[in-house]
């Protein structure tokens, strides 16, 4: 006898069940109509066993379990004789997911989101479900703007109980922000608010910075940053009352209308600290970036309360707290400031852990580290560490991290976090530069070998002017305490018989070998000092400078020199590639020594500063002075010369073209430039990034120059007003190939005879 129970369809519908059942106990259990499911899923979610007695309630959950799953688009339970005997209706597999007309996402992108709204291939088909992978794809073009998006969704059942979906996409046209007002705006203009947006109307960089399509996080972002304009201007009760936005019926176009309450702006009346202040208060004091009668800002107050905090951390202290605490008098307009200073407990570093150095070895990272082992936390020394740890190069990513030691009060241990970079590279590549035209180079160079930090590399370059085969290798550690020793050996020819150089013609071979040596003197103070043995062929043309002729007459086609190298340098600078802040000075000297034949020196001065004005604009001035000389009774070789123009130095002037010049016959001045034994190079330049570009993005950079620069000869005066002098614009990429450097210079001081050159650039690494 078999007796029929409800399906789920109806069991989801009414309950309890409308039959009633004569309890029995289950021999057996028979699963009927599977074809991709296993029996064994069926019995792990069916929740009778053999054995047991069935009922109403247990057939009712027993349908309700499995019908749950997701698995079957019907479920049946009957029984014959003794058997439970479960009868189900598989839903259909997605065989395959497919889109047409998707150009603005990949399609991996789009399944990925797919994937999260719970549809992909294999899984189990719930039509239930489309709805809900409609939206998510939806969202995701509502994110890029896509406003008039369409979706159309199409089912195709296949063999096996198998369906394929199809999503027909039709994007339609971008949404663009075709206005931004801000209402409520007296205090300030409403540009210069409309500049701190990030979210704004098509303009020249839309194309590359997609800043003309509306996004959501983006206008949060913005109006954070209109509330900062505003609250580091006194304007303490400023608010944002409301924000509008609003999109035409063709959803092409986006308004954005941003309401505002200014208040009135606020100075300081007093400022106390407050707490436990176990440092001395004529140390606290000049923390304090904000004074009675200032007008109130709170990137003042934030810069104070983290020089507090970070003083404290100086001590060991940390987990030290300062929270500023305003009393705002509306009356009076003005506002009481109290920080409060909790230091916490003293602290020190009781183990330093380092992970992610999978192929750097520890000692590499720890000699870097400033912090050490059961001494007292010291915050500067971790940040410092981190800076050095920035500086190897060797890693994408450094994160130093304090952790409480638990079961202590007085304990943390430091925790090192890198992230290691390629270290090791081979590169073949083509430069270009207006000197060198085309430059083939290749190059191997491991900075990181074998993990030590030690660094070798060997390098070729061709070009037209200047060819170079180069090896080095350098031990930054080959005393424990940080001296660093490096050898050199290189091939380098110079060719200046060519029309694309200003420089009087002749050709020379150079071979040499050096050794060097770097003590470093404090964090930021090294001396450098080393020896270079070199000899030099140098071959002269029939209309080479009698100079050239007489030094070759003097001492040969090949010279033999001996230079010995001593450089003191303080570099202060925030980053090597994309500095912003901080002081970089050299002093350099190369000196020919007996018994070799070459008797002469090369003095050498740069000073080079980086200010901040803002966010997004930074000053750099340079002035680089050099002087050289024979001694002696023997001359300085006329190739140890110093040469300006061009991109290098004085931009906006033909490269190597300043100074004095070939005579010609009639004794007047020929195009032909000889170099001479002093140079002053000066630069000023407003640096600020590519306009579009992200501000993480530091690759591009766009500059305003103004170069001045000359060089002069043994026989001449020394006078500022000989001085060329030009300006342009300038544009320097860090590109995958090596550095690429634009300028478009115009002299503004040129005499009879300079050449100009207002277009000038090179791509690659010329060595």
């Amino acid at each position: 006898m078999k007796i029929r129970y409800l399906s789920a369809a109806i069991v989801s519908l009414f309950s309890p069940i409308a039959f009633a059942l004569t309890p029995f106990v289950v021999k057996d259990i028979r699963v009927e109509g599977i074809q991709r499911t296993e029996a064994g899923t069926v019995f792990n979610y069916l929740p009778i066993r053999i054995g047991d007695t069935v009922n109403d309630d247990k057939v009712s959950q027993a349908i309700k379990s499995l019908y749950g799953t997701g698995f079957f688009r019907d479920v049946r339970i009957e029984s014959d004789k003794d058997v439970l005997v479960v009868i189900v209706e598989e839903r259909p597999a997605i065989a395959q997911i497919s889109f047409s007309g998707n150009d603005e996402f990949k399609t991996d992108d789009l399944l990925k989101g797919l994937k999260e709204a719970g549809i992909s291939e294999s899984r189990t088909f719930d039509r239930s479900l489309l709805d809900k992978a409609e939206q998510e794809i939806k969202r995701l073009y509502l994110t890029k703007s896509y406003y008039g998006v369409r979706i159309k969704t199409t089912v195709s059942p296949l063999e096996r109980n198998r369906v394929a979906i199809n999503f027909e996409i039709d994007e339609g046209e971008v949404a663009k922000i075709k206005d931004v007002k801000i209402i409520g705006a007296t205090k300030f203009k409403e540009s210069t608010l409309l500049d701190l947006m990030t979210q704004e109307t098509t303009g020249m960089w839309s194309w590359w910075n997609k800043n003309d399509r509306y996004s959501k996080p983006k206008l949060l972002g913005d109006l954070e940053a209109i509330k900062s304009y505003y609250m580091d201007r006194g304007y303490v009760d400023f608010n944002v009352e409301s924000t509008q936005v609003s999109i035409t019926p063709d959803r092409k176009n986006v308004y954005i209308t941003i309401a505002i309450h200014e208040g009135e702006q606020y100075k300081i009346s007093t400022v106390k600290l407050a707490g436990d202040l176990i440092v001395p208060d004529d140390e606290l004091k000049p923390l304090v970036k904000v004074k009675p009668g200032d007008i109130f800002s709170r990137a003042q107050i934030n810069d104070t309360s983290k020089a507090l905090t970070d003083r404290f951390g100086n001590d060991g202290y940390a987990f030290a707290n300062v929270n500023a605490s305003p009393d705002i008098d509306k009356e009076n307009r003005e506002v009481a400031l109290t920080f409060f200073v909790d230091p916490g407990r003293r602290a020190y570093v009781n183990r330093i852990n380092i992970a992610g150095n999978n192929k750097t070895r520890d000692e590499v990272i720890r000699r870097e580290l400033r912090q050490p082992e059961g001494a007292w936390f010291d915050r500067e020394s971790v940040e410092r560490s981190k800076t050095r740890l920035d500086r190897t190069g060797f890693f994408d990513e450094v994160n130093l991290q304090t952790k409480a030691v638990e079961g202590t009060t007085d304990q943390v241990d430091l925790n090192v976090n890198v992230k290691e970079r390629p270290t090791g590279n081979v590169t073949l590549g083509v430069g270009y530069s207006q000197v060198d035209k085309v430059v083939l180079s290749a190059g191997i160079a491991q900075n990181n070998l074998f993990g030590t930090g030690n660094s070798l590399s060997l390098n070729l370059n061709t070009g037209k002017t200047n060819k170079t085969l180069a090896l080095s290798y350098t031990n930054p550690y080959w005393t424990p305490d940080g001296i660093s020793r490096g050898f050199d050996a290189y091939h380098r020819e110079v060719n200046t018989d060519s029309d694309t150089i200003s420089v009087a013609r002749y050709k020379s071979k150079s071979d040499g070998v050096g050794v060097r040596f770097g003590v470093p003197v404090t964090e930021d103070d090294t001396i450098n000092f080393g020896a270079t043995l070199d000899r030099t062929n140098i071959e002269t043309f029939d209309d080479s400078p009698q100079q050239y002729v007489d030094f070759v007459n003097q001492f040969g086609n090949d010279t033999t020199t001996l230079a010995l190298t001593a450089a003191w340098s303080r570099d202060k600078r925030d980053s090597l590639v994309y500095p912003t802040t901080g002081l970089y000075q050299r002093v350099g000297l190369e000196l020919a020594t007996p018994p070799l034949e070459q008797r002469y020196y090369k003095a050498s001065y740069q000073i080079q500063n980086f200010t901040p004005l803002n966010r997004t604009f930074t000053l750099m001035l340079n002035a680089d002075f050099g002087y050289a000389k024979g001694y002696g009774g023997k001359p300085l070789p006329f190739y140890k010369n110093y040469y300006a123009g061009g991109i290098g130095s004085v931009r906006g002037f033909d490269d190597s073209s300043l100074g004095p010049k070939v005579k010609n016959p009639d004794g007047s001045d020929s195009d032909e430039a000889l170099g001479g034994n002093r140079r002053i190079v000066t630069n000023a330049e407003l640096l600020f990034p590519f306009p579009g570009m992200k501000e993480q993005d530091r690759s591009v950079r766009l500059s305003v120059f103004i170069d001045g620069g000359q060089v002069w000869g043994e026989d001449q005066k020394v006078k500022l007003s000989d001085m060329r002098w030009s300006t342009g614009v300038a544009l320097s990429w860090a590109s995958p190939i090596g550095p690429l450097k634009f300028s478009i210079g115009y002299p503004i001081k040129k005499e009879e005879g300079d050449k100009s050159q207002r277009f000038q650039f090179q791509l690659g690494q010329i060595f």
